[in-house]
């Protein structure tokens, strides 16, 4: 089975290639970027206009979808950031005059309890041009709510674990401190399995799992490990993330059977903590 990769971060800027070619260099700062990110948070839109190239046109896509600036232009400042976190995962020079940058762009958005925030993960190419730096392609993704991982080298499924003995160790922990068992079917190729972490992480969901759950990874492979505790469980074999909780008895409290963790990426962090909720001890 083919290994699954990166769904939105690491889109090799495919139409870049027109533009760019030769050696790359590695660059730690780009000063156009930071004031794109100003004109953002700004909402300016003429500001934004004005790094965009005349000639050539640019190419702006939004996953597969061909878009043009303008309707980019009025995605940025329809954001209404007020504050952006840019996470750069590559910078580099292809060539002289050439630059292109990939980023996952953090945008918290509103005041108080009206607050909210998105990821956006982007790559630009700009060019040199004789009135500056301009942009000349752009390739995003669409906003999610939950962080979306830069990379899927993360262990979160140890080789060589017996999944039997972690389950059995797990209710052992979880009867004497009173908490359920959370399980965690997946794999290190699955990327929803990655997103899925990440916001078990998160400052407001994480002391909820650790105040009320035992946490098991079992590994399913390529679909060929585990397959008996994911038929014991009732989990669905081919959509992964799955989940069960299971009390400190080892009673099975809950089975996800309809996919919904599967597609972890589509998540709010209101979901998930939801979910914690409603299957913690004494819920």
């Amino acid at each position: 089975m083919l290994k699954r990769s990166l769904a939105v971060v690491l889109f090799v800027i495919a139409i870049l290639a027109s533009y760019a070619v030769g050696q790359s260099s590695q660059t730690n700062d780009f000063a156009p970027l930071d004031q794109w990110k100003s004109a953002v948070i700004g909402g300016k839109p003429s500001l934004l206009k004005a790094m965009y190239s005349g000639n050539p046109p640019p190419k702006i896509t939004v996953g597969t979808t061909d878009s043009n600036e303008d309707a980019e232009i009025a995605f940025w400042t329809g954001l209404k950031a007020r504050k952006m976190n840019l996470n750069v995962i590559e910078s580099t020079s292809p060539q002289s005059g050439l630059h292109q940058v990939v980023f996952e762009a953090e945008i918290h958005s509103g005041a108080g309890s009206a607050s909210h925030v998105v990821y956006v993960t982007e790559g630009q190419l700009w060019q040199q041009q004789l009135d500056g730096w301009k942009l000349v392609a752009a390739k995003r993704s669409e906003p999610t709510k939950l962080e979306q991982p830069t990379s899927t080298s993360k262990i979160i499924y140890a080789p060589g674990l017996d999944a039997h003995e972690e389950i059995k160790q797990a209710l052992a922990r979880a009867d004497k401190e009173h908490k359920n068992v959370l399980i965690v079917f997946g794999a290190n190729w699955c990327y929803d399995c990655h997103v899925l972490d990440l916001a078990f992480h998160r400052p407001d969901l994480a002391p909820v799992l650790q105040r009320n759950y035992e946490v098991v990874h079992v590994d399913i492979g390529e679909f060929n490990k585990n397959l008996d505790l994911m038929q014991q469980y009732g989990v669905p074999m081919q959509k992964v993330p799955s989940l069960a909780v299971l009390n400190d008895k080892g009673k099975l409290l809950y089975s996800q059977q309809g996919g919904e963790f599967s597609k972890a990426r589509a998540l709010a962090p209101a979901d998930i903590l939801a979910f914690l909720n409603k299957w913690k001890p004494g819920a």
